[in-house]
């Protein structure tokens, strides 16, 4: 009975782990000005979200030794939908907020060749191991997902689909919740679910 106390107790633990809480003190509200913030890439370059007004933004929380990550890098999944989404000129900002000396944190070359590997397209790859870009969008796990409207409004955010596993076979028949978000805003419609929930590996934040 202990035994089974105690298992029951470390899988709950894992879940809550695993799936993102429903909100964040810090968290933006959809319909309202997305946080600003200025990163610098892994090419030196930097990128500040005023500066992208009249675009619409995707921002995608990245931790290579995820397996969440692993799952939507090693399948593909996560390549086409940037590829989609850059080629109908929409900016694709992909986010380490992992502090040094965590999974996840690499140095800028370690990110690009990741990359390359894996033959991903985002815009660019911003360094954030303080944590700052991450901890104003009350970002929690890797992947955690937002869609930005060319008007700076926060339109989406949470998961990048509806199965929160890390089973490459579980895309397939998946609801692509950012694609369904980008399609929608591209159409000028609401989007709708515009709050899912996020899953992954916590994001491992520098400490405060």
């Amino acid at each position: 009975m202990m035994f089974d106390n105690v298992l029951k107790f470390a899988m709950t633990a894992c879940l809550a782990l695993v799936l993102g809480a429903a909100s964040l003190a810090a968290s933006p509200d959809i319909g309202k000005p997305a946080p600003d913030f200025t990163g610098t890439d892994t090419q030196g370059k930097t990128h500040s979200l005023k500066d992208l007004r009249g675009k619409t933004v995707v921002l995608e929380w990245i931790n290579d030794g995820c397996p969440y990550v692993q799952k939507h890098y090693g399948s593909g999944n996560m390549q086409k939908l940037q590829k989609e989404a850059t080629a109908n000129g929409i900016v694709w900002l992909t986010i380490a907020s992992s502090a040094p000396g965590t999974q996840g944190h690499l140095p800028p070359e370690g990110h690009d060749a990741f990359m390359k590997e894996h033959d991903a397209a985002p815009t660019a790859v911003l360094l954030d191991e303080e944590g700052i870009i991450g901890r104003a969008y009350g970002a929690q796990t890797t992947p955690h997902m937002y869609i930005i409207t060319p008007d700076g409004n926060l339109a989406y955010k949470g998961g990048i689909d509806d199965r929160p596993t890390t089973d490459q076979a579980d895309i397939a028949g998946a609801t692509n919740y950012v694609r369904q978000a980008l399609d929608q805003i591209a159409a000028g419609k609401p989007v709708d679910p515009a709050v899912t929930r996020a899953y992954g590996c916590s994001i491992k934040y520098k400490a405060s």
